[in-house]
């Protein structure tokens, strides 16, 4: 973001591509940064610190941590990752790109045929072996989700609260 008018730039002269992986739900985007953030410091599997699995078991190890959000700088922070969001899509508008939401990748693994097409490649049946972490309702996977959902009540980001998929 720092430097996006030089890397623009270089992706236009160099005619990169760009995959924009968003998530709508920034409710969930927090869950799964903060809970990342843990296991990068806490490294619960055997030491070492994954942010994404090829297990069941793994996922059920780092989904036991239920981050606790900070109610006072939360609708801030919510604010601050769309703004975050709105500026990198703005920043790069002009190169060659493609605008993925997670959810919809999830929901509808036609999705990555569109990717496919937009890179050129040919068309194939995409599979991976990585395994969801945070499945389920929010209340499962936030520590203080009562005060959050509270929080959340009334705001453009109630809508958060809710299983996207």
């Amino acid at each position: 973001m720092e430097h996006h008018n030089g890397i623009v730039e270089y992706f236009k002269n160099q005619g990169v591509s760009v995959i924009f992986l968003v998530r709508r739900n920034l409710l969930r985007r927090m869950v799964s940064v903060l809970s990342n953030s843990y296991d990068r410091h806490a490294k619960v599997l055997n030491g070492t610190h994954k942010s994404h699995v090829h297990s069941s078991e793994e996922a059920d190890t780092l989904k036991s941590y239920k981050p606790e959000i900070n109610p006072a700088s939360f609708l801030m922070d919510l604010k601050q990752m769309e703004d975050t969001r709105t500026k990198a899509l703005d920043y790069f508008n002009n190169t060659r790109h493609i605008v993925l939401f997670y959810e919809d990748l999830i929901r509808n693994r036609t999705k990555l045929l569109d990717v496919q097409r937009f890179l050129g490649v040919p068309e194939m049946a995409l599979t991976s072996r990585q395994v969801k972490i945070h499945k389920g309702p929010l209340l499962e996977h936030i520590k203080n989700f009562d005060i959050i959902r509270n929080t959340l009540r009334g705001t453009a980001y109630e809508t958060f609260l809710g299983t996207d998929y």
